[in-house]
């Protein structure tokens, strides 16, 4: 049997082919996200980042992680390689609690601090993050809060 090594695989591409939109505020943020759930928001937790170019605008996203009813395990690294192969200027990430409940959890906190940590590294700053539910959304503070460019 034939050994891969693992590096020589391309993970497969983020998506670009949406309608590029400009982002000015969480709602916008929301608005173009929420249209990447299916009907299963209500049952397993997805993690999705969005990719803006220096003017805010959309130039691509990616699922980072489905999970279950109650949790999903996001891999900064993978966030990190997504953006630094669509050469993004800044990120939103989001993901959904199909309870409904929009409160952040510590876990939630957490990963999004990790996240803004590692893409100022790279130079991506992280505008927001969203926690969504079929009708609804709240930001998730993380104590660096980025107020999008109007």
């Amino acid at each position: 049997m034939e050994q891969i090594n693992r590096y020589e695989l391309k993970a497969k591409a983020y998506k670009t082919k949406f309608e590029k939109t400009k982002i000015t505020n969480s709602q916008d943020a929301y608005n173009v996200i929420r249209k990447f759930y299916s009907d299963d928001i209500n049952i397993f937790e997805s993690f999705f980042l969005l990719m803006l170019n220096i003017s805010n605008e959309t130039i691509g996203y990616a699922k980072i992680s489905q999970g279950g009813v109650t949790g999903t395990v996001v891999d900064v690294k993978i966030v990190a390689k997504y953006c630094i192969d669509s050469l993004c200027s800044s990120a939103i990430v989001a993901h959904n609690h199909p309870s409904g409940n929009l409160n952040a959890s510590e876990a939630d906190i957490k990963i999004t601090k990790k996240i803004n940590e590692a893409l100022k590294l790279i130079d991506v700053n992280l505008l927001d993050s969203l926690i969504i539910t079929d009708t609804n959304f709240t930001e998730i503070n993380f104590n660096h809060h980025i107020t999008l460019n109007n």
